[in-house]
């Protein structure tokens, strides 16, 4: 008992439960002969497509701030971004001059400025929250809240003049959906894709997973530097982390900076793949998910690691993907899939929230 104890321990009890589950979905829509190869293409996809937002989770945890719930702050930094781009038309003039490279141009014109904007926006973000030391997590849910209703409100006046940007008929401010198709849509996950078995087979997304395995590897490589490491010393032991001559407060702005830069990065990944933009409060709750995908994946709140990234956002797009169809097939006339989705989602962040003591583990 002792030993199956400490296995259990060692896996962590939500990750067990998910894994179990997940399992568990996967061997029901196998036995039921449900399309597999299209959802496991749809896994791929999504995985790679939430990547990078749940990364952004990883620094804001180590730099003792926990879960960024105020990820949409670097949400609408690359919301921004995406939208200057297709105003500009930056895909179309350069594909006048060379054909094919307009799109690669557009998303990187994208990245550039939506990294600039939101690096400003994390450094005032960083102090705010180190004005409010202990209450953190409270603080971010707030202001990811606040953000994205103050947009709301500047979308609707914005004075873009692109015809695929502002509502038709000669209004102004932003559409609820603005198509990616002139501009960078699904680029990456069309850039060296290809089927295992044939056309029929399995799709994997190379572009978007091999992108989203760099930003893996940038951020490990950043956490063994010095400055990655003194970040994460503040998260473990902020007092000892001050008498060894760290400036903590600094450390926690750079933390909170990095995590809002990668949620710009990882909106603007997530809007190529999706394939439409999506304004207003259609990113309301996406923090919440990317939460729950890092602590699925092993993380606490205190601190978080890479693979927890890579597992934790498998495991939970896996379910959302795998959970409905099979759900659905079994309980015909029903739909369950979204309170599944909020079970699974909320049951795990109140775990972790359980078990933080102070809120440091």
């Amino acid at each position: 008992m002792t030993k199956f104890k400490k296995i259990i321990n060692a896996i962590g009890l939500p990750r067990l439960i998910i894994c179990l589950f997940f399992g568990g979905i996967l061997l029901l829509a196998a036995v039921n002969d449900l399309n597999m190869t299209s959802y496991i293409g749809s896994i791929l996809k999504y995985w790679g497509m939430w990547g990078i937002l749940v990364l952004a989770m990883v620094p804001s945890i180590n730099c003792g701030i926990g879960p960024n719930f105020g990820v949409s702050l670097g949400i609408v930094c690359g919301l921004l971004g995406s939208l200057l781009a297709i105003e500009l038309d930056i895909a179309g003039k350069i594909n006048a001059s060379v054909p094919g490279l307009g799109p690669w141009v557009s998303i990187l014109f994208a990245i550039a400025f939506s990294v600039v904007v939101a690096w400003f926006v994390g450094v005032a973000y960083g102090k705010l929250l180190n004005c409010v030391k202990g209450s953190e997590m409270t603080v971010t849910t707030y202001v990811g809240y606040s953000i994205i209703y103050l947009m709301c409100i500047l979308w609707f006046r914005a004075p873009f003049s692109s015809g695929e940007i502002k509502w038709p008929l000669g209004g102004i401010g932003v559409r609820n959906q603005v198509s990616m198709e002139s501009s960078f849509g699904s680029l990456l996950n069309n850039a060296g894709g290809f089927y295992i078995g044939g056309e029929e087979g399995i799709y994997v997304p190379t572009g978007i997973l091999v992108f989203f395995f760099l930003c893996c590897f940038a951020m490990y490589i950043f956490n063994q530097s010095k400055t990655g490491k003194a970040i994460s010393a503040v998260g473990v032991n902020p007092q000892f982390a001050r008498a060894s001559g760290i400036n903590v407060d600094k450390m926690r702005i750079y933390g909170i900076s990095i995590s809002t830069v990668l949620g710009a990065v990882g909106i603007i990944i997530y809007t190529q793949g999706f394939g439409f933009l999506q304004a207003y409060a259609a990113p309301l709750a996406m923090g919440f998910q990317c939460v729950a995908a890092v602590l699925i994946g092993g993380a606490t709140t205190g601190r978080a690691k890479i693979s927890h990234v890579i597992l934790g956002t498998f495991l939970f797009q896996g379910l959302l993907i795998m959970t409905p169809p099979v759900s659905n097939h079994l309980l015909a006339g029903t739909d369950i899939s979204d309170t599944m989705r909020q079970i699974i989602q909320n049951g795990v962040i109140l775990y972790a929230l359980a078990q933080a003591k102070g809120g440091n583990e």
